[in-house]
């Protein structure tokens, strides 16, 4: 009796033991880990293949394995996946709760990338409810996360996805928008079942737009892929969307055909999904066993716990107790050992960031002050060569000399233009670029900058269309001098590229919301087109095609740099479509605000006519301050020419003494003088003098020195060289000033 009690003790120790190793090996949180991660995938797989019921099978063992070692990355994955499930089989309502349970973990422990993709899943749960803004707000969210984690295919998914929403909206141009960019996108990554989509819907909306051949088109290409690369659950929608079109263009046969397509495939996936349908009974067959066996189990340990002696229970727990504590201790150890490590690792790698920012800020200031220095320099010379170049054009120059006075007049023209380029690069970069918004009419506008690019596409035999579309207001609120920017340099570009061409301006709407228009521009040309290597750095500063295209085309390759940087500045999208020898589109979006009152013109055609003054030219006394002699010799000329005459000096000390003793209407004050420089003789105007018009007539940019000029109490700014128009404007709008408010004395 002795000896069975004996075997029956040793038996249960065994099973003890046995129990507790294997508890251990459950417990390993490695071991563990790659269970859950298994049984993800086989979950995944289960989906792809229609499997549903032992894909959420799998997903329940995986999140009681998750929950048990705390693993949240991998308990927010499940939850997504669940809701994706859940979503097929239409239970949208248990997918919000499974996605919102993700996205609270994932937030917590910021796994954007996994966050990203639930945003994803939510929007494509509230595009089934037919909550179509609910969904499209949580598509912009989840596109960016996409951006930040770099996702490019996740990302044009979304596009997508976001593109069939507005077809379901019936916003049929926004959706056109976002599916071309989708498509350029697939395209540059090589995502093939994402350009198949995107051609797809390009072609339902097409369709919806009135260009049935094109809808045609698209929906072949489409097609054509997904058979291709076997993307069997895109088919059945891309044979019902061409069956469709071939429908309304009366050719029956070939309608017929893709119809029959359709049913084949459909009536294929339709009787792969009801085969797994029965799943959920096995399912449900195999959970009752194992509870059954679970009940067994639970018996027979009760069973056991009964006839089990208290001292053999107690030392169980002992050793279990004491192993446990080993395993903290050796746990909390090299935790500490890895925290440490780490605090002393992090504290390095702050001390190199602080002393790179340093180094960086450094650089920036160093950059930005050899700028404005250089630029200064260069642009003292170039008010001498832009201002004798005009004057000796207007003074009848000998028919052989006209030639070489314009090849001059171009080349200071073409090197302030590249000057002007490198500090708006600066200023974008330096985030120094403040939105002006005014009133104006925007088809006004841009049929002003065809009429003043036309020369330039004449030269090349290029013809310019413009479509304004009729449904659309003309008068809005914006800035109108960085859209006229941007407007120039994408024409001037389409211009320089085609011979023997056409160039095609479109403008029309694609959304509104209260005032807010969100407008699309076209511009399109039929030139020599743009690699796709190319295409990838365009944007970039001083990148050209090539340095053969650069010698052949000319250009500094700051332009699509400088129209980018805007139109972000703009809160807008700027995209590209091209091909080599077949032209190129450029296609960008802004938002501008409606209003109804209309922009106000001027009709002066020359500030300083005669017979359009309300002052007498002849009384106007200015002050020229400018200590270059040739800069004297053309702002006195400049100034004679319009019928006003100066007197001048070439210090700041004189230009005093001259103050003080004379009245003046208006004192042109140049800055880097010999003794005291404009800044400080104008200090000393103003503490004698609070109303003398005091323009500062400088090389210097004016962001540089703007504060300083305000302190300094200039009235405004004219920098040089300057146009003659803006010079005219501001000295006329000084005078005509001046006259009204002697009158009303």
């Amino acid at each position: 009796m002795f000896k069975i009690k004996a075997y029956i003790s040793l038996i249960v120790m065994l099973l003890c033991i046995t129990s507790f190793a294997q508890d251990k090996i459950e417990d390993d949180p490695e071991i563990t880990l790659n269970n859950i991660n298994y049984r993800i995938k086989q979950a995944q797989e289960y989906l792809d293949n229609y499997n549903y019921y032992k894909a959420l099978v799998n997903l329940d063992e995986a999140l009681n394995l998750a929950n048990k070692i705390d693993h949240k990355e991998s308990i927010g994955v499940i939850h997504t996946i669940k809701g994706k499930i859940q979503l097929v089989v239409s239970q949208e309502d248990k997918a919000i709760k499974s996605i919102s349970k993700a996205i609270e973990v994932q937030r917590i422990i910021n796994d954007n990338v996994n966050l990203g993709k639930s945003y994803k899943t939510f929007g494509d749960i509230y595009l089934a409810k037919g909550d179509y803004y609910q969904a499209l707000d949580s598509y912009t969210a989840a596109k960016t996360k996409f951006q930040e984690e770099e996702l490019d295919q996740n990302y044009t998914q979304t596009l997508l996805t976001e593109g069939k929403t507005y077809i379901l909206l019936k916003n049929y141009r926004k959706a056109r928008s976002l599916l071309e960019q989708a498509l350029l996108e697939a395209q540059n990554i090589d995502f093939v079942k994402g350009q198949s989509e995107a051609l797809i819907n390009l072609s339902v909306v097409h369709n919806k737009l009135g260009d049935n051949t094109k809808a045609i088109n698209y929906a072949q290409e489409g097609i054509e892929l997904a058979e291709t690369y076997n993307y069997a659950n895109l088919l059945p929608e891309g044979y019902l969307v061409i069956s469709d079109l071939y429908n309304k263009a009366e050719n029956y046969k070939s309608s017929r055909n893709y119809l029959d397509k359709y049913i084949k495939v459909s009536d294929s996936i339709r009787n792969i999904v009801n085969s797994n349908s029965s799943i959920e009974l096995e399912t449900q067959t195999k959970l009752a066993d194992i509870n059954q066996q679970f009940e067994e189990v639970s018996e027979k340990l009760k069973k056991s716990e009964s006839d089990n002696h208290l001292g053999t229970l107690i030392s169980i727990l002992s050793v279990a107790l004491i192993t446990i504590l080993s395993l903290l201790t050796l746990s909390l150890y090299k935790n500490n050992n890895i925290r440490l490590k780490t605090n002393n690792m992090l504290h390095k790698k702050n001390s190199e960031l602080i002393v790179a920012k340093e180094k960086a800020e450094l650089a920036s200031k160093t950059k930005a002050n050899f700028l404005s220095t250089v630029t200064h320099e260069l642009r003292t010379p170039l008010y001498a060569v832009t201002g004798i170049s005009n004057m000796l054009l207007d003074e009848e120059p000998k028919p052989e000399q006209v030639q070489h006075l314009k090849s001059l007049k171009f080349s200071g023209d073409y090197l302030l233009t590249f000057i002007n380029d490198i500090l708006q690069i600066n200023k974008i970069e330096a985030n120094k670029v403040d939105i002006e918004p005014e009133t104006f009419n925007l088809k006004k506008k841009i049929n002003n900058i065809i009429l003043a690019l036309n020369n330039s596409a004449q030269d090349n035999n290029v013809n310019i269309h413009f479509e304004y579309d009729k449904d659309l207001s003309e008068n809005f609120i914006a800035d109108q001098l960085k859209i006229s920017q941007i407007l120039i340099n994408l024409v001037g570009n389409s211009i320089k590229f085609t011979k023997d061409g056409d160039i095609w301006i479109r403008v029309y709407q694609i959304e509104q919301k209260g005032k807010i228009y969100t407008l699309r521009f076209e511009v399109e040309d039929n030139g020599i087109g743009i690699s796709q290597e190319k295409q990838d750095h365009m944007f970039e500063s001083f990148s050209q095609g090539s340095i053969q295209i650069n010698r052949k085309y000319g250009g500094t390759g700051l332009g699509l740099s400088i129209v980018k940087g805007l139109i972000d500045i703009l809160k807008g999208t700027i995209y590209v479509k091209s091909e080599l020898g077949k032209g190129t589109t450029f296609f960008f979006e802004i938002p501008l605000e409606y209003t109804s009152i209309e922009e106000s013109s001027e009709n002066k055609t020359s500030y300083f006519d005669a017979d359009n003054n309300d002052f007498d030219l002849s009384k106007v006394k200015i002050l020229v301050v400018e200590d270059n002699k040739i800069n004297q010799m053309i702002t006195k000329k400049i100034l004679t020419k319009m019928g006003l005459h100066c007197e001048i000096v070439d210090n700041g000390e004189d230009a005093v003494s001259k103050i003080k003793a004379n009245k003046f209407d208006i004192v042109l004050m140049d800055i880097h003088m010999p003794g005291i420089s404009g800044i400080e003789a104008t200090k000393i105007v103003r503490s004698f003098d609070k109303e003398l018009t005091i323009y500062a007539l400088t090389a210097v940019t004016i962001e540089d020195k703007m504060q300083e000029f305000e302190e300094a109490g200039f009235t405004d700014i004219i920098p040089k060289p300057f146009k003659q128009e803006e010079f005219e404007k501001k000295l006329y709008n000084a005078l005509s000033g001046k006259n009204k408010t002697s009158a009303s004395v």
